[in-house]
């Protein structure tokens, strides 16, 4: 449902668009009176009216002018439409931060709890997840300003996901592209190596992921296992993630080059157990599959393994959600992540819902159910969670969850969420991310997305990414710290 609201004053536009987002498939704010919706602030007042009634809410003074307007919107179309948000207004990515704060400020998880309310309408069982993954995060995060962690991203994948909006292709796409890419991306990961040796710093975690990296043939893959371990694991890292992700290519050979070559941690993700959806959303595999090449994982030896869902996807409800719980459940991987389905602009699933094809995708109670049936699945399998993000255009305004068995946390999502750790990406579309912890300032760096591009200009752009690195080394060794 789309609506049209005439707003009185542009300051509050921003806000008030978000705010509607959450209720309503599309916002246009008007200045015309073709409007189905008139908000209006005056004084400590907010004026919303329909065609057939007015309200107002008076602003609380104890909150800014802005978050008043927030949560009288809010209140508003809660009453209208009857969705219930659990977040309240809160729409930024990382609100464990807010929770972080306040307990460094010695506040009780009452006065968390209660921030939260009043300044969001968040519910406890929002802010308590913030509160434990505050926790969680806080042991994780290390504070060596010379430990960093690496990126390394392959664009390349065996089918392309309808809700996908990642710059990949389909492994069927790009055949002739693969060999020369895997030589420019080893390329970037020697001369990075050479850096990290030069600056004398540490890897704490590497994550490949991508894309698929194991979408490659086993060769081809071999050929990058080894020189991820030939240059990067020179001394023992903490942490060595491959996003396997597709069960359809993952091969015994690839499991045994990834134990060959010191990787600690895989991830195999069905996204749902249920066969009509996986067809529907454009995998080519099963969920039998999935259970296979889990289980061959095992025999080769991988003790900490991850699996994603997907909370949204369309066809889906609470009973398919707790149907993948249950056989995730007999499976018992050492985490999971919980996604809730975006929306996002470049997805298939986007197009559809902007020329209306029919995508059925749950409604807001149902969704807050289906996320309820995950939060059970990782209590039963004696997962707590230990990181939390949260997107744009996310179906119901929910979250993504990171669950784990106590010690097989994912150190590198911590540290990539928390924004306290450099790291330098390797690869297309990779974004190095460089940290400056005494002034809390962050300066990136970007590879070039298009894969022909990115293996054309690779010791161009590389040899740029290493300046770039080598004039924040000299800004930082000022101070005798690095990033």
């Amino acid at each position: 449902m789309m609506i049209k609201v005439k707003l009185n004053d542009d300051f509050y536009s921003y806000d008030v668009y978000h705010i509607l987002s959450l209720f309503f498939d599309a916002v246009e704010l008007i200045i015309s009176n073709d409007w189905d919706y008139s908000i209006r602030v005056e004084d400590n007042c907010v004026y919303i009216a329909s065609s057939k009634e007015i309200e107002s809410y008076k602003f609380d003074s104890s909150l800014k002018d802005k978050s008043n307007v927030k949560i009288a919107i809010f209140k508003y179309f809660t009453k209208l439409t009857g969705k219930i948000l659990p977040w309240g207004t809160l729409i930024g990515i990382r609100p464990s931060k807010i929770a972080l704060k306040l307990m460094e400020e010695n506040k009780t998880d009452k006065e968390i709890i209660d921030y939260f309310k009043h300044h969001s309408l968040t519910e406890e069982n929002k802010t308590k997840l913030c509160i434990e993954v505050a926790r969680r995060e806080k042991e994780i995060v290390n504070d060596d300003v010379k430990t960093i962690s690496i990126y390394i991203g392959m664009p390349f994948c065996p089918t392309r996901c309808l809700y996908c909006s990642f710059i990949s292709d389909t492994i069927a796409n790009c055949r002739n592209l693969v060999d020369d890419y895997l030589k420019a991306m080893i390329y970037e990961i020697e001369k990075t190596a050479a850096f990290i040796d030069k600056k004398g710093l540490t890897i704490e975690s590497i994550y490949f992921g991508g894309g698929t990296p194991t979408s490659v043939d086993n060769r081809q893959f071999e050929y990058v296992m080894k020189s991820i371990y030939d240059n990067l694991l020179k001394v023992r890292v903490k942490e060595f993630t491959v996003e396997c992700g597709r069960p359809d290519s993952i091969t015994y050979e690839k499991l045994m080059s990834m134990k060959k070559y010191g990787v600690s941690r895989i991830s195999i993700n069905p996204q749902t157990m249920n066969d009509d959806t996986l067809r529907l959303i454009g995998r080519k595999h099963s969920a039998e599959d999935v259970i296979d090449k889990f289980y061959l994982s095992r025999k080769v030896g991988f003790d900490n393994i991850n699996m994603d869902i997907i909370i949204g996807l369309p066809g889906e409800n609470t009973l398919k959600v707790k149907n993948t719980c249950s056989e995730i459940i007999k499976l018992r991987p050492e985490s999971i992540t919980v996604h809730g389905l975006a929306l996002k602009r470049g997805s298939k699933m986007f197009e559809n819902v902007l020329n209306n094809v029919k995508m059925k995708i749950p409604n807001q109670n149902e969704l807050n159910a289906m996320h309820e049936e995950t939060l059970n699945c990782a209590y039963t399998l004696n997962m707590k969670p230990y990181y939390m993000y949260r997107q744009k255009n996310m179906v119901g305004n929910l979250e993504n969850v990171g669950y784990s068995v106590n010690g097989k946390e994912c150190i590198y999502n911590v540290e990539m969420i928390e924004d306290k750790q450099t790291i330098i990406a390797i690869g297309s579309n990779g974004v190095s991310k460089i940290i400056f912890r005494d002034t809390n300032r962050i300066e990136r760096y970007g590879n070039l997305k298009d894969v022909r591009e990115y293996t054309r200009r690779i010791e161009e752009k590389v040899d740029g990414k290493l300046k770039f690195l080598e004039t924040l080394y000299k800004a930082c060794s000022k101070d005798n710290e690095f990033i």
